[in-house]
């Protein structure tokens, strides 16, 4: 795979390029590919990517392109018909506690309290710890979500955006090494997800936390995330563009809609998803029959700044 960078401009708070010869990523995907059937083309083949430690990515695409499986492979809920994932220097085979997952629905047990689904969690990564110890540390990451005075409401007792924070509390609660989110703000009201997700920006802040997350939502990767992954149309879908977010990590939901770069940002996802998506489809289909045939083009990974003015293309590198 190739990767086109276009270079940024002189940005003291813009993320650091990924395309570093010899960089190992903390987390690594390669050369993933899924087919469901063997008389059916692949869902997506050929996707490769890294994500650096405490690096918040988000994945925009439209659906059939592969995005949740994807996750679920990188979870250790799916395998992959072929490439690997590496995490801290060891593959993926399996799920573990060092991968965190907020799914599209809550998951509560709906017979437990907020706090007990918290220690029904916590007892997996500390089965030696005492029950007031478990308690404890459960209502730190309740407070942490603003629910601690729901701790002994049941799921039937919370609304949609509570079961989602209770959910979002348990994930963190087990401390994973990375944090895995599919949509989970999806079914929410536009108030409430703002408010949620105002509270994870303020707890990975905190804790560093790195997050692969899934959204639909062009303004809510664009308020999260470092690097924005966008993907082409299925069958053959591939991460045809990387996105560097060049707002400074500082911003806001009220500030970020007043900066220039903000537009130009939002601009070229939409124009993404509503036509060149449909083109980098085309173009891995083109690919996949060049391969069939012997012959072999690398897919281009174009990594773009568009945040700031356009320059030309400096290099290419087979690094993410």
């Amino acid at each position: 795979m190739l990767t086109e960078v276009l270079p940024p401009l002189a940005s003291p708070e813009a993320p650091m390029s990924h395309a570093r010869s010899g960089h190992q990523s903390f987390l690594q995907v390669e050369g993933l590919a899924k087919r469901y059937r063997a008389d059916l083309p692949p869902v997506f083949e050929d996707v490769h990517f890294g994500i650096d430690k405490g690096e918040f990515v988000c994945v925009i695409g439209h659906s059939g392109c592969g995005k949740s499986t994807i996750l679920n492979v990188m979870a250790g809920l799916e395998e992959a018909s072929a490439g690997m994932v590496f995490m801290d220097g060891r593959e993926v085979a399996g799920p573990s506690l060092d991968r965190g997952v907020v799914f599209q629905s809550h998951a509560l047990l709906p017979w437990l309290s907020a706090e007990d689904n918290l220690v029904f969690a916590l007892r997996s990564r500390q089965p030696d710890w005492n029950r007031k110890a478990i308690v404890e540390e459960a209502g730190k990451y309740l407070d942490m979500v603003g629910l601690g005075a729901a701790a002994r409401k049941k799921p039937s007792e919370l609304s949609g955006g509570m079961k989602q924070r209770v959910g979002i509390a348990r994930a963190f609660a087990v401390a994973p090494k990375m944090l895995l989110m599919d949509e989970p703000f999806g079914a929410l009201d536009a108030l409430t997800r703002g408010v949620i997700q105002d509270e994870l920006l303020r707890i990975c802040k905190e804790t560093q936390q790195t997050v692969f997350m899934i959204t639909h939502d062009v303004d809510e990767a664009i308020l999260l995330a470092d690097r924005i992954f966008l993907m082409s149309n299925g069958p053959y879908a591939n991460v045809a563009e990387v996105v560097v977010n060049t707002l400074p990590r500082s911003r806001t939901r009220d500030t970020m809609i007043h900066d220039p770069q903000y537009y130009r940002i939002r601009n070229h996802l939409l124009d993404f998803l509503v036509h060149r998506s449909g083109l980098a489809q085309q173009q891995a289909e083109q690919h996949a029959g060049q391969r069939s045939s012997g012959s072999r083009s690398g897919i281009r990974t174009r990594v773009v700044y568009p945040g700031l003015a356009d320059p030309e293309p400096l290099l290419q590198d087979p690094a993410i």
